[in-house]
């Protein structure tokens, strides 16, 4: 049985979601974030050492990183669902989507929420991290111009892994600059399998 060890309003939630199109079925561990601090609680290092979210656990596998957890739920259970054909160069576009979004494109907005608590301290490192968002956000938005999903007509897990960035872009007011990129989060929130990862993981504050 495939286990999700989820935590509220996180990056585990693309992989309820995964799991969902995928018509597979898992059980979640549910972990709560400390209310202070909005860190993952203790209790997610007893499951690996890093002690975050999410982490998949099958039989005597662990896997983290949601890129690494989408790759190995699709490869080993996908049967030829929800990617490219390896030896296609819409593959080699896939892959690139699983490791941009954490490799690139969220850092910016991982600084632009831990720089809004320096107060007047920020001041300096706004424009780079402004400038940033905007390089990476504007990339995105060009990349789905005339299509439905990142590799054209077919949704794909790429769309599962990149679909954090259009959310935290919007959770910081900046989706609305890019149409292609807001229209394509609205099309992934329409889908059945996300809303039923909702309905099942529980209230995702990010989905907006």
């Amino acid at each position: 049985m495939i286990t999700v060890h989820h935590l509220n309003d996180s990056r585990s939630h693309r992989i309820l979601w995964l799991l969902e199109e995928l018509g597979l079925p898992y059980e979640i561990k549910a972990y709560q974030r400390i209310p202070q601090t909005r860190l993952a609680p203790p209790e997610l290092k007893a499951i690996h050492p890093l002690g975050k979210s999410p982490v998949v656990t099958e039989g005597d596998r662990t896997i983290i990183e949601s890129g690494a957890i989408i790759d190995y739920l699709i490869r080993r259970h996908g049967g030829g669902r929800l990617q490219p054909a390896p030896e296609t160069p819409a593959y080699d576009d896939y892959v690139q989507w699983l490791h941009y979004a954490e490799g690139s494109a969220m850092l910016p907005l991982v600084l632009h929420v831990y720089t809004a608590r320096l107060g007047d301290a920020k001041a300096p490192l706004v424009p780079r991290i402004e400038s940033e968002i905007a390089n990476h956000l504007g990339f995105l938005d060009s990349a789905l111009t005339g299509r439905s999903y990142l590799l054209g007509d077919a949704f794909t897990g790429a769309d599962v892994q990149m679909s954090f960035i259009g959310e935290v872009a919007g959770m910081q007011g900046k989706r609305a600059d890019y149409p292609n990129l807001d229209a394509w989060v609205a099309r992934l929130h329409e889908r059945p399998a996300y809303q039923a990862a909702v309905r099942r993981g529980g209230p995702y504050s990010l989905a907006r």
